[in-house]
């Protein structure tokens, strides 16, 4: 299987009728208690504003529902090749020229409306049990060269030309590393309480690790370092602990950290969200995507 990621940037066309939208409109500024004057608002929408996204998603489905998409390749949930969300579009097939043809379709028609095209962003990869597949292709869309990657990111999850899961959970363990450290003064300060210290771990730390975690194929090292984890993380939380022998400080053990720690473990967690997912997937259409892989 091929596939094509595309970032789109801003369009020309969409800025003017943000202006156009924004035409003879007026702003005020509250500080406190005091309003000011009315103001001219001339120069349109600020980042951030709920009108940007809305019509930005606008054009591009506009772009994305007049290309002619080519029927050789894979069909999700009705839609062929194509996999729009927000700025991303994803393009597959099951040749090499099927993604170059759609690819080229698709900003043809978005150039149309003045959407612009970040090149530097566009990657393509190769998914095959053969290794040596489409090594001898290369592909020019716009009469620049696409980079062919054997992994790319696509809506936070780390895709491999392997269909490997691993790199994944290892990139979920670099970013949990990363967050952790973040707010590691946080968990080890005597100013806050135990509770609170389980909670900033639970709304903080435990969603970057797990994200995803619903389609995980974990085999034993990876629950394994799952648990040393989290191990890690309550050690910093629940602090070290006297030994009633020498009196020395120590370090928790894990069956002592698993009787401070009364929650759900990391791992009953996952498999939690796996069978929630299981029971959404099994309720679902038989048209849907998930059914269809299931």
């Amino acid at each position: 299987m091929y596939n094509i990621l595309i970032d789109f940037g801003i369009p020309k066309k969409l800025v003017r009728l943000i202006k156009m939208c924004l035409t003879e409109m007026y702003s005020r500024v509250c500080v406190g208690k005091n309003l000011s004057d009315m103001f001219p608002i001339r120069n349109g929408l600020k980042q951030g504003d709920d009108l940007s996204p809305l019509l930005f998603n606008l054009a591009l489905e506009y772009a994305i529902r007049r290309v002619q998409v080519n029927q050789d390749g894979l069909k999700l949930n009705g839609t062929h090749q194509v996999m729009a969300y927000a700025d991303d579009a994803n393009i597959l097939g099951g040749s090499i020229h099927t993604v170059k043809e759609n690819a080229e379709a698709l900003l043809v028609a978005t150039k149309e409306i003045g959407l612009e095209v970040n090149a530097d962003k566009i990657k393509y990869m190769i998914t095959s049990q053969d290794q040596n597949a489409g090594r001898s292709h290369s592909m020019e869309i716009d009469n620049s060269s696409i980079e062919r990657v054997e992994e790319l990111k696509y809506l936070r999850t780390m895709l491999t030309n392997k269909n490997s899961i691993q790199e994944e959970i290892k990139s979920r363990f670099n970013l949990g590393n990363a967050c952790y450290y973040s707010v590691q003064n946080l968990l080890s300060s005597s100013l806050l309480s135990k509770n609170l210290k389980i909670k900033i771990y639970r709304t903080i730390i435990l969603p970057v690790v797990l994200y995803g975690c619903e389609t995980w194929l974990l085999i034993l090292r990876e629950e394994h370092r799952l648990r040393v984890f989290e191990n890690r993380v309550l050690r910093r939380v629940f602090g070290p602990k006297r030994d009633e022998v020498t009196g020395e400080w120590r370090k928790s053990y894990n069956e002592e950290l698993s009787d401070l720690y009364s929650l759900p473990n990391i791992m009953r967690v996952v498999k939690s969200r796996r069978m929630r997912w299981a029971g959404h997937v099994a309720r679902m259409g038989r048209g849907e995507v998930c059914t269809r892989f299931w």
